[in-house]
């Protein structure tokens, strides 16, 4: 059985070390996970530092985790981020889940033209709340050391100043010309990836994010969801960093 991850602070853990794992995380663990005394799982940081061991008590107030190994989730030198556009239903969630499990280094919300959902100003927190709990469970049952960063939601003229802060910026686009796969990725630094709504990227948007820098993109011979475009373009270009 794979060993359960849980999120907790790390202060330079060494073996033999006891870690608690408190708050709703400990209450979670030994109340509706049912971990019990004994049993071997595993502690992250969320920001690349973990710790495997057994539970020597689980009750109440959470665990406490005797430290048995110390693991380390190296910082890469290509980092990944994903611009998501708004979606409806449970589409964004999928992605989320999916960006997340892949390993993707940070996701932004974007408020595209044609995006079905809007986040009011008054729901903004609220919604990325969610946004990060969906990553921060999706982190734990991948068994990821790091937990993507969710950043606060973009308008299409911010993203478009964003665009000229990455090594290089792709933009998913069925008209495209070019596929992913023939860009030359950078050997360090930020690569992004934007991907439109439902109902596509405009042609203003389409402008506006070319004139910034970024290239517009193939990443299938088919019309892609919303909630699958951004991890089949990740998929592709992890890699080729990796090849």
């Amino acid at each position: 059985m794979t060993e359960a991850l849980f999120l907790a602070d790390l202060d330079s853990p060494a073996i033999g070390d006891s870690v608690a794992v408190t708050g709703d995380e400990g209450r979670h663990a030994a109340i509706v996970r049912r971990i019990r005394k004994g049993e071997v799982v595993l502690v992250s940081d969320g920001i690349g530092n973990a710790i495997r061991g057994p539970v020597l008590s689980s009750d109440v107030n959470g665990l406490v985790v005797e430290v048995a190994e110390v693991l380390s989730d190296p910082v890469r030198p290509l980092r990944f981020t994903v611009v998501q556009a708004l979606a409806k239903g449970d589409r964004s969630e999928l992605a989320l889940e999916m960006l997340t499990e892949l390993g993707v280094d940070e996701i932004v919300p974007w408020q595209a033209s044609r995006s079905i959902v809007k986040w009011a100003p008054d729901r903004v927190e609220r919604a990325l709340t969610r946004w990060r709990n969906i990553v921060r469970e999706a982190t734990k049952q991948s068994r990821r050391f790091r937990v993507p960063r969710v950043s606060p939601p973009l308008t299409t003229a911010e993203l478009a100043l964003r665009i000229a802060e990455p090594a290089l910026t792709l933009v998913l686009h069925e008209d495209a010309e070019s596929w992913a796969h023939a860009d030359e990725l950078p050997a360090e630094g930020e690569v992004m990836i934007i991907v439109g709504p439902e109902g596509g990227l405009t042609p203003e948007e389409l402008a506006a994010f070319a004139e910034a820098g970024g290239r517009p993109r193939l990443i299938a011979d088919a019309v892609l969801r919303t909630s699958t475009a951004g991890v089949v373009g990740l998929a592709q270009l992890q890699a080729l960093a990796r090849g």
